[in-house]
């Protein structure tokens, strides 16, 4: 039994959480309002609202500070736990200390570097009336809110004494940045990355990871103190195309909430259910139909392990296989349109988001093709599925129409420039509430989608915020002009450096985030690709494949590891036996890369 204390912790954490999930749905929901109304006066009556992108940048704003303290624990976490796994037990509590101390640290910046920043400001914001210090203001408010429930989290565990001295330990270490400043003739953007990969390898999530890091480098010669690392930080964020990206994840909800994307499914079976490995096939094809509506590979490996994984073992798939298959296919909804990550190379590279989605349908083509054949060839022992008739195919077909329209509003709606990526999103979104009305869903399942999508959000976005101040540091420490000197140095012929700049993002995509990656490394390597006669955009297809593939691999495996939380199944069984899937994505990373030399 808990104790008062622990218990009356516990519940105050959860009311916490809860209210500030409904905070999130309810600002997701108005965000998405005030995109639509934009959208049709703009369309319909050549008119529009005075403001509405500011106010929509605004929200987007609060919606990230306000779900600031939910990316605690599970995956929006974003935490790398494999040395944990290894570590013997004496050295857990240390370890577990430290990273909370990393929180500590990340919130104290955030609440102090809010209130200086917001102390400074004393502009008003003309279009819509209020003064600028809120946006500030807003994430001192979410710093100070991580702190606290942090520590209701920690009490409610049992762990007050170990929560207190990482309280005094994060209390330190902000006295020692106030009062010290270190010589070293180091960069300080190396010393913020080497503070933030130990942080991540104690587990501490990777978004605190890198603000703490941006904070503590300030001694070794930082430009950025600490209201700067906000006001940088909020910068990031305010970007009207960021705005797709709550959408999309809304979308992809939505789909499965109104049971359309359970069509989907039954298309797929229709089509490729009789072939050897009919049903992973079938997982495969779904994928690849499901990719056009979520744009998020966290949530297809979620939807691949509640709806594929448990058929797959009813079917004579062993467990591991199974899992495997689901994590696999999953690498598909990054690639194929609308694509989260190439929304997030786009406002990091000023790429065009409408040439990049059209090169990922042929990357995500070219990978699912790579997939069947290893799913075909490694799954030989399996029974394959009655064949289905051609009526049966057509009434799928039928069936899915509505789920597979909302491919056409998205990827139609962007390439043919008649809306921009975030009204394309904010469309596919609507559009998808209709079909949750339409099929009767009960509104608490609506209301959840809602929360789950403004959560997942507020962790993209808070991540997008951190890694603004540390890419801030790269730049001034001209980190892109050293790597592309660097590359450039192994010949002017693209070839040398495509397999430099591939070496690199493989290396990375073994322990960092694929958002912090293209956040990151998307700015520093785009420019030597370039010198070298590339092509910028297909370098950033190959980029965020070669990215995706890292969602598999050890140690962090984002995708490995979702399938291992929902279905139970070992992580380091899961990265075994996803082996035969990595070796077809590398094959189609090669065409990928031999296509680009040619063109």
């Amino acid at each position: 039994m808990p104790l008062p204390l622990e218990r009356v912790a516990g519940q105050a954490a959860r009311a916490i959480e809860t209210g500030l999930s409904f905070g999130l749905a309810a600002v997701l929901a108005l965000l998405l309002a005030l995109v639509l109304v934009s959208v049709v006066l703009r369309y319909a009556f050549s008119t529009g609202v005075v403001g509405a992108e500011e106010a929509a940048i605004w929200l987007f704003g609060a919606l990230v500070a306000a779900g600031l303290p939910l990316g605690l624990s599970g995956p929006l976490a974003m935490r790398l736990d494999a040395l944990l796994r290894v570590l013997p037990g004496p050295w857990l509590v240390p370890s577990q200390l430290v990273a909370d101390a990393f929180t500590m640290i990340a919130g104290l910046s955030l609440l102090a570097g809010g209130t200086s920043a917001a102390g400074l400001i004393g502009s008003t914001s003309v279009a819509l009336g209020l003064p600028d210090w809120l946006r500030p203001a807003g994430l001192a408010a979410g710093g100070g809110l991580l702190i606290a429930l942090l520590f209701l989290k920690r009490v409610s565990e049992g762990r007050a004494i170990p929560v207190l001295l990482s309280s005094v330990l994060a209390a330190c270490a902000y006295a020692c940045v106030q009062g010290f400043t270190i010589d070293l003739s180091w960069p300080p953007s190396l010393i913020a990355l080497l503070i933030a990969g130990f942080g991540l390898a104690l587990g501490a999530p990777l978004a605190h990871c890198l603000l703490a890091g941006a904070f503590l480098v300030i001694p070794f010669g930082s430009g950025l103190p600490e209201g700067a690392i906000v006001s940088t930080a909020t910068s990031g964020l305010s970007r009207f195309l960021l705005l797709a990206i709550p959408f999309f994840l809304l979308a992809g909800g939505l789909l499965t909430t109104s049971g359309a994307a359970g069509h989907l499914v039954r298309l797929a079976a229709s089509l490729v259910g009789h072939r050897r490995g009919g049903l992973a096939q079938t997982a495969l094809l779904t994928s690849v139909f499901f990719s056009g509506a979520s744009g998020s590979s966290v949530a297809n490996a979620a939807f691949g392990a509640t709806t594929f994984f448990p058929q797959l073992v009813q079917n004579g798939y062993r467990r591991e296989q199974a899992g495997a298959i689901v994590a696999a296919t999953s690498v598909l909804d990054n690639v194929i349109p609308p694509s989260i990550a190439f929304l997030l190379l786009a406002a990091a590279t000023d790429l065009s988001v409408g040439a990049l989605l059209v090169g990922g349908i042929y990357a995500g083509l070219l990978m699912a093709l790579c997939l069947a054949v290893a799913i075909h060839v490694a799954n030989r022992h399996t029974a394959p599925a009655p064949a289905a008739t051609n009526r049966e195919r057509g009434q799928a077909f039928v069936s899915a129409i509505p789920a597979l329209g909302l491919v056409l509003v998205v990827v139609t709606g962007i390439r043919l420039g008649v809306v921009t990526t975030t009204e394309a999103a904010a469309l596919a979104a609507f559009y998808a509430l209709l079909l949750v009305i339409a099929a009767g869903s009960r509104v608490r399942g609506m209301v959840w989608t809602f929360r789950q999508a403004a959560s997942e959000a507020a962790a993209v976005g808070l991540l997008i915020g951190a890694a603004g101040p540390v890419t801030f540091l790269l730049a001034v420490d001209d980190v892109a002009t050293l790597v592309t000197t660097l590359v450039t140095a192994f010949g002017s012929h693209p070839l040398p450096v495509l397999l430099l700049c591939n070496l690199v993002l493989l290396g990375v995509g073994l322990v960092l985030d694929i958002g912090a990656a293209i956040l990151l490394l998307g700015p520093i390597l785009l420019p030597a690709a370039v010198a070298a006669g590339m092509d910028p955009v297909h370098f950033g297809v190959i980029l965020v494949v070669n990215l995706m593939i890292g969602g598999l691999t050890p140690p962090v495996g984002i995708l490995v590891f979702v399938v291992s939380g929902l279905t139970g199944i070992e992580a380091a069984s899961l990265f075994k036996a996803v082996s035969p899937y990595l070796v077809a994505l590398l094959a189609a990373l090669s065409v990928l890369c031999l296509a680009a030399l040619i063109l």
